[in-house]
C-alpha cells in the first residue's frame, strides 16, 4: 500500500472523541490536564482503570519519564491510585523509542474504563494510491504490528478496495466481520461498527482510520479500543473543527511556522540548509549531499507557486536552526519562476543580514534573468 503523507495527527483521546460522537463503540474515559483535575474522576466509577499518557508517539507502555517513573500506560482497580499515576505523568517528559532522546512533555492523561478483551482484531480504512481510492484492510490477528502479520501470515490479511461512489455495501461489511471471526449476533454488531467507521472516514475527509484492536469483550460487545486517525490537509477548510484540535506543542516550531506559509519543512540533524522546489528534487538533493559526505539540516520544498515573501520566510526558518552553517538553494524552474526565487534571495539577504554562505543553482524558467538579479 502506498499512502500519501499528511501532517495532522490527533492524540488518542481526541480520536476516541470523534469515534464516540459518530456512534462507534468505545470504552468510557476521562481526560486530566493538570494535577488539579482530579475531581473529573469523582463520578467515574469503574471496576478497573487504564491510565495512559497522551503524546504523539508509540511505545508508551515501555517508556520512562524524566522523573524516573516507568511506563506511560498503567492499569489499576483503585481510583485514588489512578489519580496518583496520572500525577506522576503530567508535567513530565516521556521517553520512548519513538520520541527524541529528551522525551516529549505529557500535558494530558487519559483515564479509561478497562475492558476484558476476549479477542483482538484489526481494521483500517485508508486512501491507497495503488487502488486510486479507499481500501479496507482487515485481519483477525489484531493487537500487534500489522506489517509483521502481513509478512509472516499474509493469509490473515484481507484487502477490500471501496468504490467511493457505491460506498461500502452492508453485505461486504458482514463478510469482513466473518473474516474477522466474529460469530452469531456479533457478526451484525461488528458489521455495524465497520459501517460507522466508513461513514466517519467520509465525513471527516480522513486518509486513514486505524482501529487496533477492534475487540470482542466478555460482555459480548465489539469495541474500538485504540484508534489512529489521519486527515487530508487539503480538507482543512471543510474540517476546521478537527484541525483546531491539533496539539502543536509537540511539533517542531519551525515546521509549524513553515506550514503557515505553505512550505513543506522537516528538520534533520545535519548542517547544510536546503531550499528546493519539488519533493522529488528535494529528496534527490539530500541524497547527493549525503553521497558527497555532507549532511542535510532539513527537507524544505517551497512548492510550485512560491512567492518572494515565502522565500524570505524559508530563509528565516533555515537560519533559525543554529546547526545550519551553509544554505544550498537548488531550483529547477518549470512552474517556478527563477526570477521570483532570485528576488526573494536578495530580499532575504538584505532583510535578514545573512551571515552564512549561500550557494545557489537556478535552472529553467527565467534563469538568465534570475542570475542577473543575483549579480
Amino acid at each position: 500500500l502506498k499512502q500519501q503523507t499528511r501532517s495532522l495527527n490527533l492524540l488518542e483521546y481526541q480520536s476516541k472523541e470523534l469515534l464516540q460522537e459518530n456512534g462507534v463503540s468505545i470504552q468510557a474515559f476521562r481526560v486530566l490536564q493538570s494535577k488539579d483535575d482530579t475531581g473529573i474522576l469523582d463520578d467515574f466509577n469503574v471496576p478497573e482503570y487504564v491510565v495512559k499518557a497522551q503524546i504523539l508517539a508509540g511505545g508508551r507502555g515501555k517508556g520512562h519519564f524524566d522523573n524516573g517513573f516507568k511506563g506511560g500506560v498503567h492499569v489499576t482497580k483503585k481510583r485514588a491510585e489512578a489519580i496518583d499515576l496520572a500525577n506522576k505523568m503530567i508535567g513530565h517528559k516521556l521517553i520512548t523509542k519513538q520520541t527524541p532522546e529528551t522525551g516529549i512533555p505529557v500535558r494530558k492523561v487519559m483515564v479509561a474504563k478497562s475492558v476484558n478483551i476476549i479477542r483482538e482484531t484489526y481494521l483500517c480504512i485508508l486512501m491507497d494510491r495503488e487502488s486510486n481510492g479507499p481500501v479496507l484492510i482487515a485481519s483477525p490477528a489484531g493487537g500487534m504490528d500489522i506489517e509483521t502479520v502481513a509478512e509472516k501470515t499474509p493469509e490473515k490479511i484481507k484487502k477490500v478496495p471501496i468504490d467511493i461512489v457505491r460506498g461500502l455495501p452492508s453485505d461486504t461489511s458482514e463478510e469482513i466481520a466473518k473474516f474477522l471471526r466474529f460469530e452469531g449476533n456479533l457478526v451484525k454488531k461488528a458489521a455495524d461498527e465497520i459501517q460507522k467507521i466508513w461513514q466517519l472516514f467520509l465525513k471527516l475527509d480522513a486518509v486513514q482510520i486505524e482501529i487496533n484492536p477492534l475487540a470482542e469483550t466478555d460482555k459480548g460487545d465489539v469495541i474500538a479500543v485504540d484508534a489512529k486517525l489521519n486527515f487530508d490537509d487539503n480538507a482543512e477548510f471543510r474540517q476546521q473543527r478537527v484541525f483546531a484540535m491539533e496539539d502543536s506543542s509537540e511539533a517542531d516550531p519551525r515546521e509549524v511556522e513553515a506550514s503557515k506559509y505553505n512550505l513543506n519543512y522537516v528538520a534533520m540533524d545535519g548542517n547544510i540548509g536546503c531550499l528546493v522546489n519539488g519533493a522529488g528534487l528535494a529528496m534527490a538533493t539530500m541524497d547527493i549531499i549525503k553521497l558527497n559526505g555532507g549532511s542535510p539540516a532539513n527537507f524544505l520544498d517551497v512548492g510550485g507557486g512560491v512567492k518572494e515573501d515565502q522565500v524570505l520566510k524559508a530563509f528565516q526558518i533555515l537560519i533559525s536552526d543554529e546547526k545550519v552553517k551553509v544554505i544550498l538553494v537548488n531550483i529547477f524552474g518549470g512552474i517556478v519562476d527563477c526570477a521570483t526565487i532570485a528576488k526573494g534571495i536578495v530580499y532575504a539577504s538584505k532583510f535578514l543580514k545573512l551571515t552564512v554562505p549561500v550557494v545557489v543553482r537556478l535552472e529553467g524558467t527565467n534563469a538568465v534573468n534570475a542570475r542577473n538579479i543575483l549579480k
